[in-house]
């Protein structure tokens, strides 16, 4: 299709704004436009896309299933041209900006309680951090840095190990047994909370101890590890987390753990960048940065690299 030949930005507000309040009038009144304006852009975006996107019921508005299926993308465009355009205003022009991603839980609890001082030393690198769970391409997504859990490879990118992780079950006090846990699979006794991007751990858990169950896979199930900590926390069940994920809440006592056995994960904590990213600036000032907290972080444990440790 010819970009002559798209809707403009005009027309997808005011079908948005109609669809929402299923009324070209109280669009208008949103967008400060005429009834007859709003009207107009929505008969011109139904003459481009050649599909009605509302009907008249009883003298009101509503959306048809081709309007509605339309709905969901002009909502994520509007929604990302908003972010883009919030984006540019916080720009400061003289800054340079580093893209981050990270996993959500590993982002909140590891990274970005490490980042505190960074803006000093690097006053023009302007971070822009987000969260991703499964894999993509780096440069199609224009990501400067990235840090994932996996075996250490990432297609035209340079990976560097940052830390091991040791799993292991925790709940809160409350849950346990006044008589305590005699063996791993008294657990299964227990409400079994599910990680969703990891399904075989409480499997693997219970085999590296030599103990079964046709429990492992069953309990309810969360999508990231701050979902699962918090229903620890809450009294849910029990959760099997990367120990340094849930340290906070150990130290404070929130958390517990019911069974001194921890399991060493296959995979590990990494960062990866572009390779053709190696000599700018901001890549590798920032991951000095986190190397350096890396350091300091195997003073504190004895020289080991665990987070866990």
């Amino acid at each position: 299709m010819s970009r002559r030949h798209l809707p403009t930005l005009t027309a997808m507000q005011c079908f948005e704004a109609s669809a929402r309040h299923l009324s070209f009038t109280r669009a208008a009144d949103e967008l400060s436009l005429t009834q007859s304006a709003v009207s107009k852009q929505v008969a011109q975006l139904e003459s481009v896309l050649e599909h009605p996107l509302f009907r008249r019921v009883r003298k009101r508005l509503q959306v048809t299933p081709e309007g509605s299926l339309y709905l969901t993308e002009v909502r994520k465009i509007l929604a990302q041209v908003e972010m883009s355009t919030r984006y540019m205003q916080s720009y400061g022009g003289q800054s340079e900006v580093l893209n981050v991603t990270t996993l959500p839980t590993f982002g909140a609890r590891w990274l970005i309680p490490r980042l505190n001082g960074f803006r000093f030393r690097h006053p023009n690198v302007y971070l822009n951090i987000g969260n991703r769970m499964e894999p993509f391409d780096l440069e199609d997504e224009r990501v400067d840095v990235a840090f994932f859990f996996g075996h250490g490879a990432w297609p035209k990118a340079e990976c560097i190990k940052l830390l091991d992780e040791e799993v292991v079950a925790v709940c809160a006090p409350s849950v346990v047994p006044g008589c305590g846990i005699g063996d791993p699979l008294a657990l299964t006794e227990l409400v079994l909370l599910q990680s969703a991007t990891r399904p075989e751990a409480w499997h693997d858990w219970f085999a590296a101890q030599g103990a079964y169950t046709e429990h492992s896979y069953h309990g309810p199930r969360f999508d990231t590890f701050s979902m699962s900590l918090r229903a620890a926390r809450a009294g849910c069940g029990v959760a099997l987390v990367p120990r340094f994920l849930a340290e906070e809440e150990l130290k404070a006592g929130q958390l517990i753990i019911p069974w001194a056995f921890s399991l060493t994960s296959r995979d590990a904590y990494y960062l990866a960048y572009p390779e053709y990213k190696a000599e700018q600036a901001k890549v590798k000032g920032f991951i000095e940065w986190i190397l350096e907290h890396l350091d300091a972080q195997a003073k504190e444990t004895d020289g080991k690299w665990s987070a866990g440790a």
